[in-house]
């Protein structure tokens, strides 16, 4: 199926307090909405659609031609956002995918599962539902006595009935591209005055279709980022995502909890990396090399075989068996061989 991808980039930082667009604030060395665009890549759906409101030129720039950009002039609410890519995607694709690029964890192998069913039912709507103890503010999924889905019901509108559901709306669908452009025009107008994506849901269990669902009980990828807390919170689920694939690979991480590797690293087999060690931007580390404990290293290349205790390294290269530390600092170019440094 010919597949397209709508990213909701639009969200402002006054939760976050911060004059900075909220999808450039980074985790794991990259901003939040690289990873959003990067999932849309492997799902291979080809540049995603992102629908930007304040600070999208900022976005556009960060991101580049890795994306195409709508820029959503009133904030009318998710169903009028993604009303906005129709004029760029309509004719182009059988379905289309919705996440929020705020929700940096999303893992493409959920998004894959979801994909396959809508692609499996061809019905008009597939949505992701979380199951959680805790509903973290989400809408509710209400279903009929067979289990259908019947429609979703935001928090604040709930019944005490509805409160205690725990089928969470996790605010990621795949669509039947020709229903969805018709039926974002005939959504209803709340009292808020906006326009929600959440209402095609009971659109189409009003025009008799079924309304497919995946579920997932993996609370941390459908984490939004709104504060500064999430932000760590995700931060800290990324991290430990980021350790296992390198332990896994043949890095030994002595302490993976004090171990802080960013998303664009490269480590070779048999490299051993010490507690409080911080490895950011485009650092590349060799095999067989020892790294910590206490060291930074920031977009700087060692080679095979190196060793570095309680340093900094910025920007550097370390040839091939070198040994720096303690307490050395290295910087812009500079280069370090086999010789210990002072």
């Amino acid at each position: 199926m010919n597949l397209a991808v709508v990213i909701l980039a639009a969200g402002q930082s006054t939760r976050m307090n911060s004059g900075q667009p909220k999808m450039l604030h980074e985790l794991a060395g990259k901003p939040m909405i690289s990873y959003g665009v990067e999932t849309a890549v492997q799902l291979g759906a080809g540049k995603p659609v992102l629908i930007v409101g304040h600070g999208g030129e900022r976005v556009q720039e960060t991101l580049g031609e890795t994306a195409e950009y709508v820029v959503q002039e009133e904030r009318l609410g998710t169903g009028h956002a993604v009303l906005q890519a129709r004029s760029v995607l309509q004719g182009r694709s059988e379905a289309v995918l919705v996440y929020y690029g705020d929700m940096p964890l999303l893992q493409v192998e959920t998004l894959q599962r979801l994909v396959a069913l809508h692609t499996e039912g061809r019905g008009p709507v597939t949505m992701l539902i979380l199951r959680a103890p805790d509903p973290r503010g989400f809408g509710r999924v209400v279903r009929d006595v067979s289990g259908g889905v019947l429609g979703v019901v935001e928090e604040v509108d709930c019944t005490e009935e509805q409160l205690a559901i725990r089928e969470l709306n996790a605010g990621v669908y795949c669509f039947d591209a020709a229903w969805l452009w018709d039926r974002l025009t005939r959504l209803p107008r709340s009292r808020k005055g906006e326009y929600y994506l959440t209402d095609t849901v009971g659109m189409a269990v009003s025009e008799g279709a079924a309304v497919m669902a995946v579920t997932t009980e993996n609370e941390a990828e459908c984490l939004g980022i709104n504060t500064r807390v999430h932000l760590a919170e995700a931060t800290s689920v990324m991290r430990r995502r980021i350790n296992r694939r390198w332990m896994l690979a043949g890095v030994t991480l002595v302490d993976p909890a004090t171990t802080y590797i960013d998303a664009h690293v490269e480590i070779g087999q048999d490299t051993v990396i010490h507690p409080n060690t911080h490895l950011q931007g485009e650092t590349r580390i060799g095999s067989h090399s020892i790294i910590g404990p206490n060291s930074v290293l920031l977009d700087s290349t060692v080679g095979e075989r190196c060793s570095i205790m309680a340093s900094v390294c910025e920007r550097v290269i370390l040839e091939d068996g070198a040994s720096l530390g303690p307490f050395a600092h290295l910087c812009d170019g500079q280069r370090s061989s086999a010789n210990p440094c002072p």
